[in-house]
């Protein structure tokens, strides 16, 4: 704990709560993180304590680009950047520039909360921009998280967006659920994760038809998605038929998907990542997009349960 203004502070920062009927938010200022998300008391996202670094990258948003850059380097207009690696077990600058940064409260209700945080030049990154997100509950209780940029510099900007929900239903054991991702094809890596190229989906990773999530053995990137009312759905099912799924709408064109035996407390964890670029797209340019002087950009996605 912190003292601020003679007030305890965890070390996630302040707690953002949000209620509409029976949904419940907990966001924290550190990473602007979803913490918590429940419906009729059901858990709808993995949680940890407010005073512990977020396991795995748990909720967190991830900008200006999300999962790794090979080696942390990247060339703007011919010359070599170098950002700080952060994912030190492969080598790589991972999950952007805000995973140690608190977000600020823009404005708040009982439902709604925004939130931002500058990315001020930095090594292999000299631009100054500004994240925001808006989380809010709907009259339902359905979760909308907003992400957008603002580009405060001179010149235009690489980027892509992403965030790190891990996604479970209540107390069912995650193995036991069925993991269904309409996606026609997969990313393919190498040992440090970056991508070495995109092939159709087959055997146990085609996830077009659900698959129990105990039985499979997921860090991968998706896309290919198939879009259904301008959205794509990402699918969780209980065996008694009950479901929570991620929605994004078409900017997320790619959702990694990772499945860990290591969360805290948990036999089995399920992440699953919407990003608007896959690992390495500064380097790649897949999915890379860029914001003039000035620019801005959103794009939204979702938690919605059938309980």
């Amino acid at each position: 704990m912190t003292t601020v203004n003679n007030m305890l502070q965890p070390a996630t920062g302040e707690q953002f709560r949000l209620t509409q009927g029976s949904a419940a938010v907990v966001v924290a200022a550190l990473a602007g993180a979803l913490r918590s998300y429940t419906v009729g008391g059901t858990q709808l996202v993995e949680t940890y304590p407010d005073d512990a670094v977020p396991p795995y990258a748990a909720g967190i948003l991830l900008a200006p680009w999300p999962n790794r850059v090979a080696g942390g380097s990247w060339e703007l207009d011919g010359q070599p950047q170098q950002l700080d690696i952060t994912d030190p077990s492969h080598g790589n600058a991972i999950h952007g520039l805000l995973r140690n940064t608190g977000y600020q409260a823009v404005e708040q209700t009982a439902d709604s909360v925004r939130l931002a945080a500058a990315i001020y030049p930095q090594h292999g990154y000299p631009f100054h921009l500004v994240h925001e997100v808006r989380y809010s509950l709907d009259a339902d209780g359905g979760l909308r998280v907003r992400q957008s940029l603002t580009n405060l510099s001179g010149s235009r900007a690489p980027f892509a967006l992403g965030a790190h929900p891990f996604l479970r239903l209540g107390e069912v054991p995650t193995e036991e659920l069925a993991l269904q991702v309409e996606a026609a094809e997969i990313l393919t890596a190498n040992e440090a994760l970056i991508p070495t190229g995109q092939v159709p989906v087959s055997g146990v990773r085609d996830l077009r038809e659900p698959r129990k999530i105990g039985s499979l053995a997921l860090d991968a990137a998706y896309t290919g998605l198939t879009e259904r009312g301008g959205k794509y759905r990402h699918v969780l099912t209980a065996e008694d038929g009950r479901t929570v799924q991620l929605w994004s709408d078409t900017d997320f064109g790619y959702v990694h998907v990772f499945v860990t035996d290591k969360f805290p407390g948990r036999r089995c964890a399920v992440a699953l990542e919407p990003m608007t670029a896959p690992a390495n797209a500064l380097n790649s340019g897949d999915g890379l997009r860029w914001l003039e002087p000035g620019g801005h950009f959103s794009a939204e996605w979702g938690i919605r349960a059938s309980l």
